[in-house]
């Protein structure tokens, strides 16, 4: 701080003078102007002095991407994305916020997940913390009866992040939904089959994708003596049985949550079951459960879902899983949910257990909630869980040592001698022009080693070379980067010679 020390004491001397001049030889006016310039200084240099250490960090369950990072993403969303659209999928977009009101009309339990936004125009906000209401909404709004959509988009909710896991607060979903009046189950299967073709598509590995039907889950309930009022917490206790063992969960459902333990113990009798077709026709033949008129419907609609899976080719990746629920409240039928077995990891390293990396399933009653009128949609959709994905995909090749080319430049414009800047940039624009992906160094003069050094550390496969000799020969000089191949190629010709090396490659 010299030089501000410096202003400082200048400052107070002015000011010194001027005050001990006689009284008649003060001017109010210059006093004035010195004691702003001292106090100025002086505050100035208080604010610098107290100001404390910045720490620089994106905020709690947030992250940047960097460029390596994003070629993995954008290959990820590329296969997700080609899915839907292969799938006849239109793309929708829809606002980052919506009104409050919006997001927390189906259930006060969703109050903990939404960030509020400042009032700015005496409306109350919130980030979007899913895609699924805003697309009901928007079905609403515009009056829409039917819809098959795609979306991608970022959602953010207000809980604890695990970075290590893939999650966020701040995250990227990609959702299908199909909307409208149509037969029983065949928009389901489709939504199951999308997501085989994509996690299959992705070669994660292998995994499972776990089936119930909200309706089993509250006939189980009922039938088993949960009082009404407590469906949503029970299901939301059950919805954990990923996570936690049955202990612990049926330790929640009683101690807090005040179920009565003989209850806790016969959801505990269904919720341990999983399997196939089989454990189906076991269901439909349970003393307890067939007389609840609610889980038979879903039964009924999950054998014919069955059926068509299996024409699908997919009723292996499918299993039957009683203890799957699905927290959020808009569900009304079938629910969905994907994860990955767990393979065998190098030794060392602990398995990845990311939880699950696909979810959907149907909400009939969502976009009602939002029409005046009460008319209702019916919609079932699937959501993708990218950064979970993301995660998996990012250890694998940090395992297997993969590199990651952070560009796509095809041809790399290169001269060995000075004062051809003006000759590299009327080639470059020839290959721009033709479509090529191209680059040059942006230096009149650059070093050839240096030019070279960039080709190989960036993996752009070809190089031409203009120089004098080039120049008097009319031809250019094509470098194959990897094997250092170098072939004179005449100069009208080298678009047509790039393009015919670049489709072989």
């Amino acid at each position: 701080m010299p030089q501000l020390g410096l202003l400082r004491r200048k400052a107070w001397a002015a000011l010194l003078s001027q005050l001990v001049r006689p009284p008649c030889a003060v001017s109010v006016r210059t006093v004035g102007g010195h004691s702003q310039v001292a106090e100025a200084i002086l505050t100035s240099q208080l604010k610098h002095e107290e100001k404390p250490d910045f720490i620089i960090k994106v905020p709690k369950g947030t992250r940047d991407l960097s460029p390596q990072q994003m070629v993995i993403r954008e290959k990820i969303l590329d296969t997700v994305v080609s899915c839907f659209k292969r799938h006849g999928a239109r793309g929708l977009d829809t606002p980052a916020f919506e009104l409050k009101d919006m997001l927390t009309e189906k259930s006060e339990e969703n109050f903990g997940l939404v960030y509020d936004l400042k009032d700015q125009g005496g409306e109350l906000l919130s980030l979007r913390y899913d895609l699924t209401v805003p697309f009901a909404r928007y079905l609403a709004m515009n009056k829409l009866k039917k819809m098959k959509r795609y979306q991608v988009g970022k959602v953010w909710r207000r809980e604890k992040p695990t970075v290590a896991q893939g999650r966020y607060r701040e995250f990227c979903q990609c959702d299908f939904d199909i909307a409208g009046h149509f037969d029983p189950m065949i928009p389901d299967a489709e939504c199951l089959k999308i997501i085989c073709e994509i996690l299959s598509g992705l070669q994660l590995g292998d995994f499972l994708i776990k089936v119930n039907d909200r309706r089993i889950v509250d006939g189980m309930f009922a039938v088993c003596g949960v009082p009404e009022s407590k469906f949503r917490a029970i299901c939301a206790s059950v919805d954990k049985l990923d996570k936690m063992s049955w202990k612990d969960v049926r330790h929640e459902m009683v101690v807090k949550k005040g179920l009565a333990p003989e209850v806790a113990d016969q959801i505990g009798d269904y919720v341990q079951c999983h399997g196939g077709i089989s454990l189906l026709e076991k269901m439909f033949q349970d003393p307890k459960l067939s007389q609840s008129k609610q889980a038979l419907e879903g039964l009924r609609d999950l054998k014919l879902l069955f059926e068509y899976l299996t024409l699908f080719g997919i009723a292996e990746k499918i299993s039957f899983d009683l203890s799957l629920a699905r927290g959020l409240d808009y569900y009304t039928g079938v629910i969905y949910e994907a994860v990955l077995l767990k393979s065998t990891a190098p030794a060392g390293e602990e398995p990845l257990n990311v939880g699950s990396v696909a979810a959907g399933g149907r909400y009939d009653d969502l976009v009602a909630t939002f029409d005046p009128k009460g008319y209702k949609v019916p919609c079932v959709g699937l959501s993708i869980g990218v950064e979970r994905i993301f995660y998996i995909v990012e250890q694998k090749m940090k395992t297997s040592g993969e590199m990651v080319r952070t560009t796509e430049t095809q041809v790399f414009v290169v001269t060995p001698q000075k004062n051809f800047l003006r000759e590299r940039l009327k080639l470059i624009a020839e290959l721009w022009d033709a479509g090529i992906k191209a680059e040059m160094l942006y230096k009149e003069n650059p070093k050839l080693l240096k030019q070279l050094h960039y080709c190989e550390n960036t993996g752009i496969p070809l190089a031409v070379i203009i120089g004098e000799q080039e120049q008097k020969e009319g031809t250019i000089k094509l470098r194959l980067v990897a094997s250092r191949e170098e072939v004179a190629i005449k100069r009208e010709n080298l678009v047509a010679e790039i393009q015919k090396r670049l489709s072989l490659s």
